[in-house]
């Protein structure tokens, strides 16, 4: 409990002290906008280290050196836990911008630091706004951000075999040609889903695979590159165990 009640405290006046920064970061961003998306992301990614101190989580990475750290990537990953974003998000070593529920856009403040993180929010119900969605995307892959998605659509809390990954998912990578970095999560959910709501010591595993080129694959495989990924991140998990 004392875990969950830290954190919450953590957030309280992160988000009370975020406003004012908020409205520098705004000033700062119509001089120089990568300068002030760069401060924003550490600042984000150093609350969010702080966060899985409290959380207790002890990280073990694995393949780190996969992710290239000079160009836009699509990062592919399993979802077990609300702390996968935490995590990942925590590690990313450029601008990143996650793809979410459009139902985070309702919620007061956060929704703003999220877009102004350069989230995206995908309507899964509405198939032209989800096309709406990957289109930004891919924009952002052009203007050098990187995406990152959860192609199954929702946390997997049935079992250890991963959900169909949507396949719409990977035109970000193929009509931009960016490398798909897949990512294998196990142990998130002992965080917090696993004994809601307490927040309890977890050790998390999060490995890095080798970038896909999507040019190399042939067309069969283009055609199903998301379960190739799939195929690739089930690998990585079974490994872990």
């Amino acid at each position: 409990m004392i875990r969950l009640i830290l954190i919450l405290l953590f957030l309280i006046i992160y988000f009370i002290l975020g406003i004012p920064i908020l409205a520098i970061e705004w000033i700062v961003g119509k001089f120089n906008r990568h300068a002030a998306d760069i401060s924003q992301l550490r600042m984000v990614q150093a609350a969010f280290h702080i966060i899985l101190f409290l959380a207790g989580t002890k990280l073990t990475v694995i393949g780190e050196e996969n992710v290239p750290k000079n160009i836009p990537v699509l990062y592919i990953g399993n979802h077990r836990g609300f702390f996968d974003t935490v995590i990942t998000y925590a590690r990313c070593p450029g601008l990143t911008g996650y793809i979410a529920k459009d139902s985070m856009t309702h919620v007061p403040f956060l929704s703003t630091w999220m877009k102004r993180l350069h989230c995206l929010f995908m309507n899964r119900d509405d198939v032209k706004e989800a096309l709406k969605t990957i289109l930004a995307g891919i924009d952002n892959i052009k203007n050098g951000i990187s995406v990152c998605i959860f192609p199954e659509g929702t946390r997997n809390t049935t079992n250890d075999l991963l959900l169909p990954f949507k396949e719409g998912s990977f035109k970000i990578a193929t009509k931009t040609g960016c490398p798909i970095i897949p990512m294998a999560i196990t142990g998130s959910a002992d965080i917090f889903e696993n004994h809601f709501p307490w927040i309890r010591k977890a050790h998390v595993t999060l490995e890095y695979g080798k970038p896909i080129l999507p040019s190399e694959l042939d067309k069969a495989e283009q055609k199903k590159i998301g379960q190739k990924c799939q195929n690739i991140i089930q690998e990585m998990l079974e490994n872990h165990v």
